[in-house]
């Protein structure tokens, strides 16, 4: 195991508290993020980064960073899909440790306004035989190049988020099949309360026909209509239930895939973040809504305002959940009554309707800022 090469008691108790982490109630991107800052921390590292790979391993569908601001990462623009040396890791998983970066013959340098990185460590996030993504260090703050230590630290903090990362993909497969059994479960019932009972309000129905007296006939007809309210009600019921069903995956991993599936038209992945109990505190109804506004918002900043960078932030606290798109593109005309302007209208009645706001700004130097909000 990783951790027995670790020699300093202080950085092995750290280590342990950090692992630790992983039996406890913590969502699973606020724990990833706790493990690359502990990373950056023990092995003294200026950045740091965890990438989360898709299930098929080609591409990313998950990036945390530690050691960049918001303005440097924005000015950075998209984030990285798997070339030069983060992307030896992806084809051959296996600790990787260089005193200069630009020494690796794959390395092809940094994207423009990327700050200048110097020593590099990373390692697969590794369980087993199945990897979930790599753990990222560059710049050892200090002289000298990361250590067999660090890899070690490195090493094991990887283990522990492969641990967490393979815990929360089974915990959605389980809820997958769980909504399918209440699926069922709603299936059967309709058959056995509903189908049946219409059968035998049109047997009732039958049976009018051939009553004499008409008082008995107003009667069964009356009866019939009670009948088909108390079968509306149990339909409207099950149609309920099966819109409340959990999202696959919850609504973080909801929001990461449309922004995929939407990257192809705008031209570049939106920067995704989150931060509070995303998947533990939105009900079903307003993540309906959060997507969909993600949708207009992010169309309409890549169809109407040009722009080439996109930054989608979903922040819960206990009480509310705010959702935030940026662009870099030209700005809004309030007065617009393209599909645009019908967009927004959209976006502002599904606020509205869960008694939430919703704003969108210009900036002065170009630009559009959507906030969305409503109450939990």
């Amino acid at each position: 195991m990783p951790y027995t090469r670790v020699e300093d008691p202080a950085k092995l108790q750290r280590l342990m508290a950090a692992v630790l982490m992983i039996t406890g109630d913590v969502e699973l991107p606020d724990l990833l993020q706790h493990i690359v800052e502990e990373a950056c921390d023990l092995v003294g590292a200026r950045y740091g980064a965890l990438a989360l790979l898709d299930t098929s391993r080609t591409t990313v569908e998950e990036f945390v960073t530690v050691g960049l601001t918001e303005a440097e990462k924005e000015a950075i623009g998209p984030l990285p899909t798997g070339r030069g040396v983060l992307g030896v890791l992806v084809t051959d998983p296996r600790p990787l440790r260089l005193d200069h970066i630009g020494d690796h013959p794959d390395s092809y340098g940094f994207p423009p306004r990327h700050p200048h990185m110097t020593s590099f460590l990373g390692v697969p996030l590794r369980v087993r035989d199945d990897v979930y993504g790599n753990l990222y260090l560059t710049d050892k703050v200090g002289t000298g190049p990361f250590t067999e230590e660090d890899e070690a630290l490195a090493e094991a903090l990887a283990l522990a988020a492969g641990i967490a990362i393979q815990s929360a993909r089974l915990h959605d497969q389980v809820r997958v099949l769980s909504v399918l059994d209440d699926r069922n479960r709603i299936a059967r019932d309709l058959h056995d309360r509903v189908i049946q009972r219409l059968f035998a309000i049109g047997m009732g129905l039958q049976g009018v026909a051939r009553a004499l007296d008409p008082a008995e006939k107003t009667g069964r007809i009356e009866q019939a209509v009670d009948d088909l309210d108390t079968t509306i009600t149990e339909i409207r019921s099950a149609i309920f239930e099966l819109g409340e069903s959990s999202l696959p995956g919850g609504l973080r991993q909801a929001v990461v895939r449309l922004t995929q599936e939407l990257a192809p038209t705008l031209g570049a992945r939106p920067n995704v973040s989150f931060s509070g109990p995303v998947d533990n505190t939105v009900p079903q109804h307003t993540a309906d809504d959060v997507l969909a506004v993600v949708r207009e918002g992010l169309t309409n900043a890549g169809k109407y305002a040009r722009a080439t960078r996109f930054r989608v932030a979903v922040r819960v606290s206990d009480d509310a959940l705010l959702l935030e798109i940026a662009d870099n593109g030209t700005g809004f005309d309030p007065g617009s009554t393209t599909s645009a302007g019908l967009g927004l209208a959209n976006m502002r009645n599904r606020a509205e309707k869960l008694n939430g706001t919703f704003s969108i700004t210009q900036a002065d130097g170009g630009g559009t800022r959507l906030e969305w909000s409503v109450p939990l």
